[in-house]
């Protein structure tokens, strides 16, 4: 198996939005972002599927080295391998590697966030790092389009802590702020106990509302002149925003007990609509 095909492979078993997105991109750019979104599997798999958490931070210790070799020309696995040519044919940053891991290392020392403004960096730095990445590897002339890239990373993360309530209290972490838990008057026993309770929907339904404040910001955001080069962020959004739309009809406060996705088939159907429609 080349480094490429295990990207590739990491990315279609993951069954994300982000796979369905790639599918339209011109070769070099695709294996690109494809290497980009296997990396990030990795370094979120060890926060996630390690339960010893020395284990977790002594590997996540291994992919900075890693990125150092990565960046000396010397890396060894097959994700880092397979990124060489895009780092050098994009110029994607050290740093910005680097900026994921911490992310990553947030979720090992962290499992509340007090306010909004607590929960952004580790949602920059965990999502909007990857957007502005990935805005390099589509392209783009005018530099507010790393505004929109930024932004539409937030609204992404946003819409993953909303999905995945339920799943994250599985393993102790809630991302809802706590000052939003206390102004809705939802106890954090509640959500670790899976308790769904009108309060709890207030609760989501202002979560989605911010979500969906960060699709409009982040898509206003984007210069014309570069809408056509950043097409696969604008499937994003469209999937994205459709889970979101799913989870608001079907009842905020159920995310608790279910994981809502949408089905491969549709994920698919809106990925074409919006490459060629927009």
């Amino acid at each position: 198996m080349t480094p490429d095909q295990y990207c590739e492979d990491k990315a279609a078993q993951s069954g994300s939005s982000f796979y369905y997105s790639f599918r339209f991109l011109p070769q070099a750019q695709r294996l690109a972002i494809t290497a980009l979104y296997a990396f990030c599997r990795e370094v979120d798999d060890v926060v996630d599927e390690c339960h010893d958490e020395a284990v977790a931070r002594t590997k996540l210790a291994w992919w900075r080295a890693e990125i150092d070799k990565l960046y000396a020309g010397a890396p060894e696995h097959p994700v880092s391998r397979a990124l060489v040519g895009p780092v050098q044919k994009f110029e994607l940053q050290r740093e910005h590697f680097l900026e994921i891991i911490d992310g990553m290392q947030m979720d090992l020392e962290q499992a509340r966030y007090n306010s909004f403004k607590d929960l952004q960096l580790y949602c920059y730095r965990v999502a909007s790092v990857v957007g502005l990445m990935a805005a390099r590897i589509f392209g783009y002339e005018d530099k507010d389009t790393q505004k929109y890239a930024h932004d539409l990373g937030i609204a992404f993360q946003l819409t993953n802590i909303i999905r995945d309530v339920g799943e994250d209290a599985r393993r102790g972490r809630i991302y809802l702020p706590v000052e939003e838990l206390q102004r809705f008057n939802v106890p954090a026993a509640d959500i670790l106990n899976y308790r769904e309770s009108p309060e709890f929907k207030a609760l989501m339904q202002f979560q989605i509302e911010r979500a969906e404040s960060y699709y409009d910001k982040a898509l206003a955001q984007l210069p014309r002149v570069d809408r056509k080069r950043q097409r696969t962020g604008l499937v994003m959004a469209a999937i994205y925003r459709a889970t979101l739309a799913e989870i608001k009809r079907d009842g905020p406060e159920k995310v608790l007990n279910q994981r809502l996705s949408l089905t491969p088939i549709r994920k698919l159907w809106l990925a074409w609509r919006t490459w060629w429609f927009g």
